[in-house]
């Protein structure tokens, strides 16, 4: 089994919680949403089309900065979390992209306990 393997199977794992835990499986965006507001810390009804990119940004920083990526500068008046960027991202193409972010998502859910 290589790592790609390992990296599927545990993802996987992860989808089959997700489906248990909210009754359909999530994609990408989903689960930077759900991390989005984890990491916001204020559940709401709704969030604007903005907020909701923003949550997903929030995701992206909050998941990266676990590999020294980004780190959190504070949080602005509404609560709103803001990153800085310490290093470039690696120049991956879409696959390798989407397995670099899938890794910091299951890192970031092992942290968790989830």
């Amino acid at each position: 089994m290589n790592v790609h393997d390992d990296l599927q199977v545990r993802w996987w794992n992860l989808e089959s919680k997700l489906v248990e835990r909210f009754g359909k499986k999530p994609d990408m965006e989903t689960i930077l949403f759900l991390v989005g507001i984890q990491e916001f810390g204020d559940i709401r009804e709704k969030f604007t089309k903005e907020q909701k990119q923003d949550l997903m940004h929030i995701a992206v920083c909050s998941l990266l900065a676990q590999s020294g990526y980004y780190e959190l500068e504070g949080k602005d008046k509404d609560g709103w979390p803001h990153f800085r960027q310490l290093k470039a991202l690696p120049e991956l193409n879409p696959a390798e992209q989407e397995n670099f972010l899938k890794d910091h998502v299951l890192l970031y859910f092992e942290k968790t306990g989830f």
